[in-house]
Formats: C-alpha cells, sequence, structure tokens
C-alpha cells in the first residue's frame, strides 16, 4: 500500500466527501477517486459505499481508517524523532511561568541532562496549546485546566493561591486581608477577554459583581505596571506578584472569606509520553513545583 493512498483515504474517511478530501489535498477530484480505488484493488474490498449520493464507509472501511489513522500517527511520531533527536527539549509557558518558575527549574534539569538542549518559548495560551498539538513545543505550562482535547494529556503540578494586588498607601494595603464584597467596591484592572487571568476574574467575583469601572489591559506585565500606578486593583496568581511586592511596588491583599486558587498545569501529546528526554524533565518539574 502507497503511503500517499493512505493519506488521500484517511482525508476522505474524515470528511466524508471526495469533493471536500481532493480540495484540502489540492488534488483534482478524479486523482482522489483514483487513489481510492487502487487501494481497493489492492485489499480486494470495497472501503466506499457509493450507493448513495454522501460518501459512507464500508465495514472494511472503517476498519482500515482505524489502523490508518494509527499509522500515520506512528509515521508523524518517526519524523518528530529524526527531526529532533532525542536530547532536544522545546517548552512553552505562560510569561508569569516562564519568569518565576522555570529559571530554577531548568537549572535543576541542566545539572541532570548536562548534554541536553532545551528551547524555551513564551506565548499566550492557545498559542502553547496549537504549538503542542503541532508537535513545535514538547511541553507547555499554564494556569488552569487545557482544552478537552484527545491528543493531550495534562498534569496538575501545583495549586497557587489568587491574591488581590493594590497600589502603595491604599487603604486596604495595611490591612492585608479583605473579604470578597468588600474588594468588589474596589476598580479592578483586567486583562481581556479570552485570557486565563481574566477567566480567574470573572469566576472570582461573578457572584460579586464589581461596583467601580473595570480597565482592561493587555499583558500581565502592563497589568501590575497599571497598578504600581495607582489606576486601580488586580486579581492574580501569588507567583505573579511576589516580586513586585517584594520591592515594595505594590501591596498583597489576601481575600479573607473565601479560599481563591489556580492550578500549575503541564501539558503534553500523548504520542510522546514514552519520550526519555520529555519524561526526564516532567520529572524535574513535579519534584521542584509538585514537593
Amino acid at each position: 500500500m502507497e503511503l500517499r493512498h493512505l493519506r488521500t483515504f484517511e482525508r476522505v474517511a474524515r470528511t466524508l466527501s471526495v469533493t471536500q478530501a481532493a480540495r484540502e489535498l489540492h488534488y483534482a477530484q478524479s486523482s482522489v477517486s483514483d487513489q481510492i480505488q487502487s487501494l481497493e484493488r489492492e485489499l480486494g474490498v470495497e472501503l466506499l459505499d457509493r450507493s448513495q449520493r454522501r460518501v459512507r464507509l464500508t465495514q472494511q472501511g472503517v476498519v482500515l481508517a482505524e489502523y490508518t489513522d494509527r499509522l500515520l500517527k506512528l509515521l508523524e511520531e518517526a519524523r518528530f524523532a529524526v527531526a529532533r533527536p532525542g536530547t532536544e527539549l522545546a517548552v512553552g509557558a505562560l510569561e508569569t511561568l516562564g519568569r518565576y518558575l522555570l529559571p530554577e527549574v531548568l537549572l535543576h534539569y541542566r545539572s541532570l541532562y548536562p548534554q541536553a538542549r532545551v528551547r524555551v518559548g513564551q506565548h499566550n495560551r492557545g498559542q502553547l496549546y496549537d504549538a503542542v498539538r503541532r508537535g513545535d513545543l514538547d511541553l507547555c505550562l499554564t494556569f488552569g485546566d487545557p482544552p478537552a482535547d484527545p491528543v493531550l494529556r495534562a498534569e496538575t503540578l501545583a495549586e497557587e493561591p489568587l491574591v488581590v494586588i493594590v497600589p502603595p498607601g491604599h487603604r486596604l494595603a495595611e490591612c492585608g486581608r479583605a473579604p470578597l464584597a468588600e474588594l468588589a467596591k474596589e476598580s479592578f484592572l483586567v486583562t481581556e477577554q479570552g485570557c486565563g487571568f481574566r477567566e480567574m476574574f470573572d469566576r472570582a467575583f461573578g457572584s460579586v459583581a464589581p461596583q467601580e469601572p473595570i480597565t482592561e489591559v493587555s499583558g500581565i506585565g502592563t497589568l501590575g505596571a497599571c497598578v504600581a500606578a495607582g489606576m486601580g486593583c488586580a486579581l492574580l496568581p501569588l507567583v505573579s506578584v511576589r516580586g513586585q511586592a517584594n520591592r515594595g511596588e505594590v501591596a498583597i491583599v489576601e481575600i479573607g472569606d473565601t479560599e481563591l486558587r489556580t492550578t500549575v498545569t503541564m501539558t503534553w501529546l500523548d504520542r510522546n509520553s514514552a519520550n526519555p528526554t520529555l519524561t526526564g524533565f516532567q520529572t524535574v518539574l513535579r519534584g521542584q513545583l509538585g514537593g
């Protein structure tokens, strides 16, 4: 069986359309039909039920589709392993995690695997998950749960408390603690819709809507700087604001009447779970963050 024919059959089986498969593969429709018929002649069975207007898989077609999917995934894994030697690791993280959690992890990993090459990138959540799916990243670190996707695997490494930061000299700065309803009286700065930090804010204040205007800013770095300048307050994971607080740029206010937390999660491709370079890095992550 030619690999080209299997790729074509996989696309037809997935789309249930010779026309759509031809469009996606940039083939003539007649070429797609010829390749499917060639497979059928070689196997001695009909793979497609052509008796109705819409393409349907025969029982034998369903069986071959399952094997084809597995074969193509295995081929992609082999190509990935050859193109990227096992001593290279590509890691992605949110800006906050890359800045405050990864350095110590990478230092420990390098001490255990001095020959390993590590490439680190910082992106937003959606870009990180897409890069893992494509195989551009071996693993990514984010806050919260990853999207439900059968090709991804994920593991919670740690829990991180959510706190509110306020400008120095703010009325709540000396208290260090305030109930959610009291905090809701303040003007808050948030990131844009779709950002993980915005989701944290919306969940936290879902039952107690802030009474003051909410200002949207782009990026957690800008958000922290705006709070330090006195523009308002912000809800963020403690790890992302500890440095600013230690420098006296902002003050941390804990939420007094409820405990709000998020999770630090690592996500990777399920098919790469046996990669020894990946598993070695995961072991270090668990030891550094989970301990």
